[in-house]
């Protein structure tokens, strides 16, 4: 073989590997608010997140040459970064305190929302970690439970079954909060 069919493979590989770099450099900064959002809201943590995008972001600039078809690289990525919020909550032993305090001279129904959300978010942080991925997804993302077996490597059946009992544990949880007291009520 030549010198000049080794120098020319030399630069085809070159050239391979900066269109390799431009498109996936393109993918995810289209995605990476959106990835860091839901992160965020399955990890608590807007911190952890994004470690937790960072992270996925590797894996996927690592795997990006194994992905067959680029339709489909959303869901991918999701579930790259779904897996890896999995996997952090797995090995958390403590839960971050949401600590937000109403500003002083705000109205009641503001004061009102805020103490619903928090509420809400205790309630989400209670959850088992395929629950709560379910539920963040579904009410948050808006994704088909279709789009979400696909995203977390699930049954669509077993995803429905999570987001039912996410759901009925979400609504005793907001329930036994109201009865409390102190509680909302």
């Amino acid at each position: 073989m030549g010198v000049g069919r080794v120098a020319s493979r030399g630069l085809e590989r070159a050239d391979a590997d900066a269109a390799r770099r431009a498109a996936f450099f393109t993918f995810t900064e289209a995605r990476l608010a959106r990835a860091h959002r839901l992160a965020a809201v399955i990890l608590r943590d807007p911190v952890e997140a994004e470690d937790a995008v960072h992270d996925a972001g590797v894996q996927a600039w690592i795997h990006w040459s194994d992905l067959r078809d680029e339709t489909r690289a959303d869901a991918w990525f999701d579930r790259i970064i779904v897996n890896e919020c999995r996997a952090r909550l797995r090995r958390r032993r403590v839960f971050p305190l949401n600590l937000a305090q109403s500003p002083d001279g705000e109205d009641p129904d503001v004061c009102a929302a805020v103490v619903e959300r928090d509420a809400l978010h205790e309630a989400l942080a209670r959850l088992d970690p395929d629950h709560r991925i379910a539920v963040v997804l579904r009410h948050l993302e808006g994704l088909t439970p279709a789009e979400i077996a696909e995203r977390t490597g699930t049954r669509e059946g077993t995803v429905k079954s999570r987001l039912h009992y996410a759901l009925r544990e979400l609504r005793a949880s907001l329930e036994a909060g109201e009865r409390l007291p102190g509680g909302r009520s």
